[in-house]
């Protein structure tokens, strides 16, 4: 089989697996499957040249298939966070519920943090996120309902970039953002517009979603560069470690630290939950 034909059939093959299973789809799985198999046990440089070769000529490619897939991935894997590429052991539920409690005025009062909905509720909500996390964008419906549902639930909104140096350019603009909106409004307009631009997070569509918003670019170019941009981060970055929170979206609510796009009933059922304990 000649490389090209090969790489053609390696494409296919993921496509394929994307689609609902069915009989002619089954064959053509287990044709395609074998042939690539074969080929790849024979030829193992060989293909990692044609690769390596393909996505430096077709730099685009990498984040179109990686939107797609996480465009496609399986319902039942809807709620699993995105991870760190080399996250530690996780901590048990006693030991986040300690975090939480020692970490308590960083995670619900740092003066880095951004806040939303109602900023004296009686619960607070925080949210762990990274604009290239597929679920994130999925689960940030979930945050707007809340808001609009909720009258006495608290946000507070938390950047956690580790997909990457494109996540962490995005989470950078943001924080210069949050820093020349006192309110927040603005913040959730950008918030909702980069979540929403198609593919992986990075500078540039931060920054035109950031200019679409009427923010002072200027300024903005000058606190991306300061202190306390990178103090957020390193706070974030600090926090989620503490905590034992390893990947996006994650949630801290009352003493619980929730992993994963979990759904607006999940989330309001843990709110409530916080409401009766600490009126206990």
């Amino acid at each position: 089989m000649k490389p090209a034909n090969l790489f053609r059939c390696a494409i296919a093959a993921a496509l394929i697996f994307l689609v609902p299973s069915a009989s002619r789809a089954q064959d053509l799985r287990e044709e395609i499957g074998s042939v690539v198999k074969d080929y790849l046990a024979a030829h193992p440089e060989e293909v990692g040249e044609i690769v390596k070769d393909y996505f430096i000529k077709h730099p685009d490619a990498v984040g179109q298939i990686l939107s797609e897939v996480l465009k496609h991935r399986p319902a039942a894997n809807a709620s699993a966070p995105n991870r760190t590429p080399s996250a530690p052991n996780a901590k048990t539920t006693a030991e986040r519920s300690a975090a939480v409690t020692s970490n308590a005025a960083l995670l619900f009062s740092s003066p880095h943090q951004v806040t939303l909905g109602n900023p004296n509720g009686n619960v607070t909500l925080v949210e762990f996120f990274d604009y290239s996390c597929g679920y994130c964008k999925r689960a940030l419906p979930d945050m707007l309902a809340l808001i609009k549902e909720e009258p006495n639930l608290k946000i507070v909104l938390k950047e956690f970039p580790i997909l990457g140096p494109g996540s962490t350019e995005a989470a950078r603009v943001a924080v210069a953002v949050r820093m020349q909106d006192s309110n927040g409004t603005k913040y959730l307009a950008f918030h909702q517009e980069l979540f929403g631009a198609p593919g992986p997070a990075n500078k540039d569509k931060a920054l035109a979603a950031a200019q679409h918003q009427g923010l002072d670019m200027v300024k903005l170019e000058q606190d991306m560069a300061s202190e306390e941009v990178s103090a957020t981060l390193a706070e974030d970055l600090k926090l989620a470690g503490a905590l034992g929170i390893r990947g996006t979206p994650s949630y801290v609510i009352g003493n619980d630290v929730v992993i994963g796009a979990v759904g607006a009933v999940a989330l309001k059922g843990q709110i409530e939950a916080a409401r009766r304990a600490s009126a206990n």
